[in-house]
């Protein structure tokens, strides 16, 4: 990075949309992963427009210089770091929400968007998005379709790729292409919308979304339902899938995630002595659906041996309880010295066997895993901690259970991450996961769209 390059990039953006200094750098270096994958940019670019983003990858193509997208750098898995250095092209700028159309149930937002303000916003006009991530007070909605975001109700409403209909991206070449609009169907060609959803920024740089919404649903509880035995637990869950349709969210938290959860936020919890809580949604468009749904949940779970089921129907008892769950990977950060947040997805006929594994691994590796997450749809989030490990002991017994544990997981019939990515943190492990055939595959994708593998160098497949 030339002093030369670096007053191109202000000729671009603007002087005061470049940063290079140290103090600066240091914020663009890290999201939500460990600090040991601090990499250093060698500048931050902060662009407003399609056209700008255009000629900064034309600009990094003549000069072979890596470029690294950033939303709002609440990813778990280093998708945002800089591991090449370079640039760090943050899209904090392109914040506006462009258009709620009604008539099509639409809304088209640029990718700085913050995922709850466009919620409230078309909540105002009796719509609903309904992809709901623990980070939707900060996260960017353009990260949420980099990463394909899923969040607590998949169960019903599926994930973001389930919601995008268009997307306007700069190729890593430079040229500003739109794909998809407001249509519901579309079979023109390859579907190169859902490619780039999940695509970690290796394809292209999100510049403008268009997301389909629904109407919003007018009765909602939640539930929260503790279990003496955490076995107990998550043998309910497939008995409820098959048995309820309202059901939006199924949630999992064990005991260690309570007491997290509890202490990082100075709140106590119902029965929060118990092996493992339910979180449970139901939602609908007629109340008395809705709770007739809650009763024959109460019945089944309590015959099961629940300990009580706790409805929650008023917003400061809804907020409680989820906000308790929302904050369990940022609790143990806090009061953890090591933290590695996992993100393994198994058929849900295997949730039970995946959960008795996991326990007896750890056990078996002398490691303490919280276990929580999106139960309902087959995603867990393992979280191993630690506080009485040097660095290299830390990294060395993590990598091992980390090996068993996606072995098991492949055994399952289950992948290595459900809505975190591969990123930098999970590449050693693509092996275990896939056949080298697909892994060519996406190599191939990959070289045709980026020929000089300059976006977002070092994800995915190293």
């Amino acid at each position: 990075m030339t002093p030369r390059i670096v007053e191109r990039l202000k000729e671009i953006v603007g002087a005061e949309y470049v940063l290079t200094s140290p103090e600066d750098l240091v914020r663009y270096g890290l999201d939500e992963i460990e600090e040991r994958y601090r990499r250093m940019p060698d500048v931050v670019v902060k662009p407003h427009t399609p056209e700008e983003i255009a000629a900064i990858m034309h600009l990094a193509n003549e000069e072979r210089i890596p470029v690294t997208p950033r939303g709002a750098g609440t990813g778990l898995s280093g998708g945002a770091v800089p591991v090449f250095g370079g640039i760090v092209l943050s899209m904090e700028r392109m914040n506006s929400i462009l258009e709620i159309d009604c008539d099509n149930m639409m809304v088209t937002v640029e990718p700085g968007v913050v995922l709850a303000d466009m919620m409230r916003a078309v909540e105002a006009h009796g719509l609903f998005y309904p992809v709901d991530v623990s980070t939707f007070e900060s996260c960017y909605v353009g990260g949420n379709v980099a990463e394909n975001a899923g969040g607590a109700r998949a169960v019903k409403y599926g994930v973001t790729s389930d919601w995008v209909c268009g997307l306007e991206i700069v190729t890593p070449t430079g040229e500003i292409v739109c794909l998809g609009g407001k249509h519901i169907k579309d079979v023109t060609g390859y579907n190169l919308v859902k490619l780039l959803i999940g695509s970690e920024g290796t394809l292209g740089i999100i510049t403008k979304i268009t997301f389909r919404l629904t109407v919003k649903p007018t009765y909602v509880l939640d539930l929260l339902i503790p279990f003496d035995s955490l076995e107990v637990a998550v043998s309910q869950v497939l008995k409820l899938l098959r048995e309820e349709r309202d059901l939006s969210a199924i949630e999992l938290m064990d005991s260690s995630s309570i007491r997290v959860a509890e202490q990082y936020l100075n709140l106590k919890l119902p029965y929060d002595d118990c092996e493992a809580h339910l979180l449970i949604q139901v939602d609908g468009m007629e109340e008395d659906v809705v709770w007739r749904s809650a009763e024959r949940i109460y019945k089944r779970v309590t015959q099961a041996g629940a300990k009580e089921t706790l409805v929650a129907d008023n917003r400061v008892t809804k907020e409680r309880i989820w906000r308790a769950r929302r904050v369990i990977a940022e609790a143990l950060k806090a009061l953890y010295r090591h933290v590695s947040v996992e993100d393994i997805v198994v058929p849900r006929a295997e949730i039970p066997q995946a959960v008795r594994c996991i326990k007896k691994l750890a056990f078996q590796h002398c490691l303490e895993v919280c276990l929580y997450g999106h139960i309902g749809d087959g995603n867990l989030h393992p979280t191993l901690v630690c506080n009485d490990r040097d660095e290299f002991t830390w990294t060395h017994d993590l990598e091992a259970f980390l090996t068993d544990m996606f072995c098991i997981v492949r055994k399952l019939g289950g992948n290595l991450t459900a809505e975190h990515g591969i990123g930098l943190k999970r590449i050693k492990y693509l092996p275990l996961m896939l056949d080298k055939a697909e892994i060519a595959l996406m190599q191939a994708i990959k070289k045709a769209w980026d020929p000089n593998g300059i976006l977002n160098p070092g994800k995915i497949f190293g």
